[in-house]
């Protein structure tokens, strides 16, 4: 079994990776708040943003 992300406590099946709803909601908390980020590319001139939004 492997061990919970945020207390190392045994995961249990109903929250794996976690241990418990607690720690569940405490990790779902740290994403909501963006203490969590997923490192993106910088964007620069080969790759800009999109300007045509809502265009047909």
């Amino acid at each position: 079994m492997s061990a919970c992300p945020i207390c190392r406590k045994p995961a249990i099946p109903e929250f794996r990776p976690f241990c418990s709803k607690r720690c569940a909601d405490i990790d779902l908390n740290r994403w909501l708040s963006d203490r969590y980020v997923v490192p993106g590319a910088d964007e620069d001139e080969e790759n800009p943003p999109s300007t045509d939004f809502g265009r047909e």
